[in-house]
């Protein structure tokens, strides 16, 4: 069963490009970070499989195990909880439901949702959008003041912009990586 109560202010995120780095990344993590496991790129038994690997090391450390999935599918896998768009979110019981948002109407989305959380991006510049745009610190902080639950930035994230951002919870492929 999730605690919905409190969300981790720490938050590593897979990706294709730093699965070989995932391992280690996610044993220099504080104690009970939080981990959302994307990896689109498997097939679905190789997808499991992963998981199952990427959770076992997570939950050692005392992480959160967030699925990119399906209410049903995070359930059948164990997960803590799922992420994704918020309309895709659905009831999910004692899971965390944690939104994904890049603009005002997808944080009024994931308020009518009532997400545990929402990933709010790109915040900076980041390697999964080159040359895309990018929300900046007075945008994000705008669109986090409509937020009905907390925000995580996301997208360009590291340490450093973070204390740039002066925001607590933060997210990061690379960045963590």
């Amino acid at each position: 069963m999730a605690d919905k109560k409190s969300l981790p202010h720490l938050w590593l995120l897979s990706d294709a490009r730093n699965d070989a780095a995932l391992d280690v990344a996610l044993a220099r993590l504080p104690r009970g970070s939080g981990f959302v496991y994307r990896h689109y790129h498997l097939t679905d038994s190789q997808r499991l499989a992963r998981f199952n690997a990427l959770a076992t090391a997570a939950r050692a450390c005392g992480h959160r195990v967030i699925l990119s999935g399906t209410e049903e599918l995070a359930q059948a896998w164990g997960a803590d909880g799922i992420y994704g768009p918020p309309e895709l979110l659905g009831s999910c019981g004692n899971l965390l439901r944690l939104s994904t948002a890049h603009n005002a109407a997808e944080i009024a989305q994931a308020n009518r949702a009532k997400a545990d959380g929402v990933f709010l991006s790109p915040v900076f510049p980041t390697r999964s959008h080159p040359g895309g745009d990018c929300l900046g610190v007075a945008t994000f902080h705008e669109l986090s003041a409509q937020a009905e639950m907390p925000v995580i930035a996301l997208g360009g994230m590291t340490a450093d912009r973070a204390k740039k951002l002066d925001w607590p919870r933060w997210a990061a492929i690379d960045g963590l990586s």
